[in-house]
C-alpha cells in the first residue's frame, strides 16, 4: 500500500471528487506492476500513481475513464504478450488482473433553514460520513448546540447566501426554511449560480406558490425543472426524524444506484414537511 496514494485518495474524498482506483490484484509471470500497484484517475483526467506504465497503463486509463462514465467498477484481465491474439503490444510475457473501483463523490450538503427537519438531517448525515453546512437568517437556529457536526454554521440573508458560500463546493442545496418568500429567494438566487442538485421540502401548496413566483420573475421551465420537490424516498415519513431518514435514504441510493435515476423535478416524493414540524407556519 502506497502511503502517498492513500493520502491522495483521502484528499479526493474530502474534496468531494469522484475518481477510479485501479489496483493490480493478480499477476502471472513477468509483468511491470506488482500486486498492489495502484493508479488513481479523476474526472478531469488527472492521474496519480502507476500500474506499470507503457501500453498496459494507457489501456487501464481508458477503461478507468469508461468506469467513471458508467459510475461502476470492473475487473480486467490483460495478457502482456504481443504475439498472442488480443494481447497488448508488450514483450513482458506475463498476464495481470486489475480491479477498477469507482469511488463516488461523497455528498456535501448545504442546508438552508435550521429548523427541526434540518436538525434531524444534521444528526443522521455524520453517521453516513456525509458532510454538511447550515445557513439561516435567524442566529438562534444555527448554533453549535443544534448543529455540532456541521462544517460551517452561518447567519446570512437569502440574497447573500452565495457571497458567503462557494457554490461549487457543495453537491446538494436543500431548502428547508421556515418562510415561503425567503425560501423562494434562496432558490431564485441559486438557479443561476448553484450547479448541482437543488431540493425543496414543502407542501403542495407552498411548492405551487414557489413555482408560480419564479415563473413570474421570468425563470424558464428548464431552470425550474432542476428543483426536486419534495425530497426523500416515499416511505410515509411524517415526523422530522422520519423525514430525515427518507432524505438520507435518497442520498444513499444516489451513491449506490440500483436502477436509473428519476429525472430532475420528477423524483419519488417523500411526505411533505408538515407546517408544525418547525414549530411555525411556512
Amino acid at each position: 500500500m502506497d502511503r502517498n496514494l492513500t493520502r491522495r485518495a483521502l484528499q479526493l474524498m474530502d474534496a468531494h471528487r469522484e475518481f477510479v482506483r485501479a489496483t493490480v490484484v493478480r499477476t502471472v509471470g513477468s509483468v511491470p506492476g506488482k500486486v498492489g500497484a495502484t493508479l488513481l484517475l479523476t474526472a478531469d483526467g488527472s492521474c496519480f500513481g502507476t500500474v506499470g506504465g507503457a501500453s498496459l497503463e494507457e489501456e487501464v486509463k481508458q477503461r478507468a475513464r469508461a468506469a467513471l462514465d458508467r459510475k461502476a467498477g470492473d475487473l480486467l484481465h490483460f495478457d502482456l504478450q504481443a504475439w498472442k491474439p488480443g494481447g497488448l503490444p508488450s514483450l513482458c510475457g506475463g498476464s495481470v488482473d486489475i480491479a477498477l473501483e469507482y469511488v463516488p463523490a461523497r455528498p456535501h450538503l448545504l442546508l438552508w433553514g435550521g429548523g427541526h427537519v434540518a436538525e434531524a438531517v444534521g444528526r443522521i448525515l455524520p453517521t453516513l460520513e456525509y458532510d454538511f453546512s447550515v445557513a439561516d437568517d435567524r442566529p438562534d437556529w444555527v448554533g453549535e448546540e443544534r448543529f455540532a457536526a456541521a462544517d460551517r454554521r452561518e447567519v446570512v440573508a437569502p440574497e447573500k447566501l452565495w457571497e458567503r458560500f462557494v457554490p461549487t463546493a457543495y453537491t446538494h442545496l436543500y431548502v428547508l426554511g421556515y418562510d415561503a418568500a425567503k425560501d423562494t429567494d434562496v432558490i431564485a438566487h441559486s438557479l443561476d449560480r448553484f450547479p448541482n442538485a437543488i431540493g425543496f421540502i414543502a407542501s403542495a401548496a407552498k411548492r405551487a406558490h414557489m413555482l408560480h413566483e419564479l415563473r413570474r420573475r421570468g425563470y424558464p421551465e428548464g431552470a425550474l425543472a432542476r428543483v426536486r420537490s419534495p425530497i426523500g424516498l416515499a416511505i410515509g415519513a411524517e415526523s422530522p426524524a422520519e423525514i430525515a431518514v427518507s432524505v438520507a435514504a435518497e442520498l444513499v441510493r444516489g451513491m449506490h444506484p440500483t436502477e436509473p435515476a428519476a429525472p430532475r423535478g420528477d423524483a419519488p416524493a417523500a411526505t411533505p414537511t408538515p407546517p408544525e414540524a418547525d414549530g411555525r407556519t411556512a
